[in-house]
């Protein structure tokens, strides 16, 4: 994939974001548990961030799949993934079946909003008995007249503390299941019955709001339903594509800084008269953690080109989520070895990254299921083997 001028300012405009207005505050974002999600999307905002591939006339720049990918790779540069997670949940998970498919009054509603910064979104998939198994959701839409009436619970909610409105996967129909009888429905977070259960206390991402909702007798009208009735767990799907390909981007990223910095660092600590990193084993495990991201970097280019060129890149965009988030368990681990005690220090962003990363083989799709995906793409799931 080469990249344009276009492309490359871009990523400087987030590169200077980042160094500017980010990366000197994550810490203490990180103490205090929460970063200011409505101030941090509005800058991002201000500087066209939030629409890269949104349509020009909802305030988008309406610029093909590859800016997005540049953006979300540049992203992985903020040293703390709870205010990457959010931002891409904002531009990559909670829009896309809102733009392709949402009517005009739900665009002008929160689609354009969303986009200004002016509205923080969240995607309301996961249950605590749904998490990977998407199709075991468990709230459910009644409808009512005019409008749906919502009961259930939804976990691991990225904003689900600061955002302002939900995108949510729901039952809408006894009939169909478990593939077509869910809805997306935008859902206000403001509205009556809906409740913040809590703010998830995680092992990683500490300056991410993430929640668990309850939506008691919440009604919201139908018309807030984004395209038909009983498609939304094909609208999901096809979202996913760009929320796995948008986790690998920035994912890769967080783990070339665990190579620079433990580079940088080797290069410094002196053991037995030498620097650590003179001792073979250790430049060798730098250039193979390399080698291994430069691999995966070019799986995720061609899966960008081939969603660009309109193909389907179910098969290609697993892989590539299943690969990246493989190397997010050896990279900071490996790299944290050649740190020692400084290794688990918090004033040492690699023992953060360690963590943070951690959650790429988990979040957006677990790395057994992207496994079971390719099993099927390939024709040699059990049951569905090609003849």
């Amino acid at each position: 994939m080469l990249f344009s001028e276009e492309h490359i300012a871009l990523k400087n405009t987030v590169t200077r974001i980042i160094d500017e207005h980010i990366n000197p505050n994550v810490d203490a974002w990180e103490k205090e548990g929460m970063f200011p999600a409505h101030e941090v999307m509005k800058r991002m905002a201000d500087a066209g961030l939030l629409g890269i591939g949104k349509p020009v006339q909802y305030g988008g720049l309406d610029l093909d799949f590859s800016y997005e990918m540049v953006f979300a790779e540049e992203l992985g540069s903020i040293r703390a993934n709870g205010v990457s997670t959010s931002i891409g949940v904002q531009t990559t998970m909670c829009t896309p079946a809102l733009t392709e498919y949402g009517s005009e009054e739900l665009k002008q509603e929160f689609l354009v909003p969303t986009i200004a910064g002016e509205l923080v979104g969240c995607i309301g998939v996961s249950e605590e008995s749904a998490g990977s198994d998407v199709a075991n959701t468990r709230t459910h839409a009644r409808r009512d007249g005019d409008d749906y009436v919502i009961n259930g619970s939804k976990m691991w909610i990225t904003n689900g503390v600061q955002g302002d409105w939900i995108c949510l996967l729901a039952n809408t129909s006894e009939d169909g299941g478990p593939h077509r009888n869910k809805s997306l429905i935008i859902v206000p977070l403001k509205t009556k019955g809906v409740s913040i259960a809590r703010k998830l206390d995680k092992m990683a991402l500490h300056c991410s709001d993430t929640a668990q909702l309850f939506f008691d007798d919440v009604r919201v009208p139908v018309r807030n339903r984004i395209g038909e009735e009983n498609m939304g767990f094909t609208y999901q799907m096809r979202q996913f594509q760009e929320e796995r390909l948008y986790v690998a981007a920035r994912a890769l990223r967080g783990c070339e800084m665990a190579i620079e910095d433990t580079i940088e660092y080797t290069s410094q600590r002196k053991v037995f008269g030498e620097t650590l990193l003179d001792k073979q084993i250790v430049y060798h495990k730098m250039a193979e953690l390399q080698t291994l991201v430069e691999s995966a970097r070019s799986l995720l280019y061609r899966s960008v080109e081939e969603y660009i060129n309109g193909n389907d890149v179910t098969k290609l965009a697993s892989m590539t989520k299943y690969l990246v988030g493989t190397l997010c368990n050896k990279v900071p681990s490996e790299c944290l070895q050649y740190w020692g005690g400084q290794g688990f220090m918090s004033e040492n962003w690699i023992s953060r990254g360690y963590r943070d990363l951690r959650l790429s083989s988990v979040g957006g799709g677990a790395n057994e299921i992207m496994l079971e995906i390719v099993a099927k793409q390939m024709g040699i799931f059990p049951g569905k083997r090609k003849k």
